[in-house]
């Protein structure tokens, strides 16, 4: 006999089914990881694991310096650090009594960082529970050592504004140096930075990245926009290919394709027996020679000549053309009456006075 299709166990089923995964992974907001503390592991780790880095030699005096720093900060969470200089290492190791059994990864990436130049006090924020570091290579992105280093400073900028941005907009620290770039943040920031870098060692400048986060900066803001696509408010940018071959100064033109072979040049002796010139004598051809040459001198010194009188020729002078003087309409009877005015007025001081 069948089974109803509609008894409570398969419709059970159909909305087990339905349930979205995403809305499960989902962080709740406002909801923040415990993090393990010594309670919850009284009894510790039962192996020892140990993790060991290389450094350069430019960084050995900064981490004898900053050493005893990193000793102190790794011995609250019971881990074991030691500095080789023989070998220019460093290890981190756990102990009998370390309860968190994820810190010694978290040690790693700190010794990890201090190896690429990152400052102890940036560094040590790798620690804490919520804060995850990268290290990028891009060493190996481009061929050519020349675009490398162009690509690597248009990710700094001009005074290492386009990185502050990046940080600004990422809440990561960003270091760039040497063939690497470390970044120090939140996950979801770190994953931005990431393909930053990627994008500008492949020729995608950085600002379009920097536009666009901050766009999504602020469309996070809005409460409303939570459950819609934001593709309609993002910019697309289409790359441009700009051929940047120079052109050839004289184009070459086609030939039109004949099958058969080009004429062969004409030798020396084909010349002088075109010109008669193989049948004379050495005297003769010397001559000639003399007469060819004497006519080239006096070419020669004519130019000159020319070439010297130029500086004694005068310049042309322009015709002076004289000014005309403006005329302009004088109403005679306001001039008469100006006149007039300044008599009386002469007259009247003389009898004052």
């Amino acid at each position: 006999m069948d089974e109803d299709t509609n008894s409570p166990k398969k419709r059970k089923r159909s909305q087990k089914v339905e349930v979205n995964e995403e809305d499960l992974l989902a962080v709740p907001p406002g909801w923040k990881d415990p993090g393990i503390s010594l309670e919850d592991n009284p009894h510790g780790v039962l192996a020892e694991s140990s993790f060991a880095t290389l450094f350069p030699k430019y960084r050995e005096k900064y981490l004898q310096e900053c050493w005893p720093l990193v000793q102190k900060t790794l011995s609250k969470r019971n881990l074991k650090a030691e500095l080789d200089l023989v070998e220019g290492s460093m290890s981190v190791s756990t102990t009998r009594k370390t309860w968190d059994p994820y810190i010694i990864l978290k040690a790693w990436d700190l010794i990890k960082l201090l190896a690429r130049s990152v400052p102890y006090e940036q560094a040590v924020r790798v620690l804490q529970d919520d804060v995850f570091c990268d290290i990028i290579k891009i060493g190996t992105l481009v061929s050519s050592r020349d675009r490398f280093v162009k690509r690597r400073q248009r990710l700094i900028g001009p005074d290492g504004s386009t990185l502050k941005a990046i940080e600004l907009l990422t809440n990561c620290y960003v270091m760039v140096h040497g063939s690497t770039v470390s970044t120090l943040g939140p996950f979801r920031g770190i994953k931005e930075v990431r393909k930053i870098v990627l994008d500008t060692l492949k020729n995608i400048h950085p600002i379009y990245n920097i536009k666009t986060l901050m766009i999504k900066k602020e469309l996070a803001k809005d409460p409303a926009l939570k459950n819609e696509s934001w593709e309609r408010f993002l910019p697309k940018f289409k790359p441009k290919n700009i051929s940047k071959r120079k052109k050839p100064k004289h184009k070459k033109e086609k030939k039109v394709y004949t099958p058969f072979p080009p004429s062969q040049p004409e030798s020396k002796i084909d010349k002088e027996l075109a010109s008669g010139e193989y049948f004379l004598k050495e005297d003769e051809k010397k001559a000639r020679n003399k007469a060819e040459r004497k006519v080239k001198e006096a070419e020669v010194t004519e130019q000159r000549k020319k070439d010297r009188a130029k500086a004694f020729i005068p310049p042309e002078e322009k015709p002076v053309v004289a000014k005309q003087q403006k005329t302009e309409n004088v109403n005679v009877e306001d001039l008469k009456k100006k006149i007039k005015k300044a008599q009386k007025r002469k007259s009247s001081g003389q009898v004052k006075s």
